[in-house]
């Protein structure tokens, strides 16, 4: 199964300056429990926001430089190769904007934490038409961070 994971504004945002527009805790924690003990799939971009590889997962990622490597980080240079490399069982898609245009008609899922805010950003995701919404669960603004919703889409 192949799972998107994201977390997108209304307004498409999913990136500012290869960092998130905003702070959710509630949102990283349910990144790491989706992600936790499987492969995830990335572009070179959204590999290089972390500041080192996440514990407990493999780091897939997605470049057309042939010579590039990173501690930590397995390359593929195609959808086909970050797949054979990702093997049997689930897989988790994780971004960035071109990476998910790429697995789109691939995806089995998307968990995406939609995030009730229009910032400023500089890599977006259009929504997600064709998809139906599974599970949602709203969460309120607390000070200054925005009210969000965790929302489960499937297929059709």
């Amino acid at each position: 199964m192949i799972t998107f994971i994201l977390a997108r504004a209304e307004n498409g945002v999913i990136g500012r300056d290869g960092k998130l527009p905003w702070h959710l805790p509630a949102d990283l924690k349910r990144f790491k429990a989706l992600t936790a003990g499987k492969p995830m799939i990335m572009g070179r971009k959204t590999f290089d926001s972390f500041p080192a590889p996440l514990p407990g997962r493999r780091h897939i990622v997605l470049t057309r430089d042939s010579d590039w490597s990173a501690p930590g980080a397995e390359p593929a240079q195609s959808v086909e190769e970050a797949l054979e490399l990702a093997g049997r069982g689930d897989v988790s898609v994780i971004g960035g904007a071109e990476v998910y245009a790429l697995f789109l008609d691939r995806a089995d899922r998307i968990e995406v934490t939609e995030v009730h805010a229009t910032p400023e950003g500089d890599a977006l995701v259009p929504a997600f038409e064709g998809w139906h919404e599974v599970v949602r669960q709203d969460m309120p603004a607390e000070g200054d961070r925005p009210a969000y919703s965790f929302v489960t889409l499937g297929r059709g």
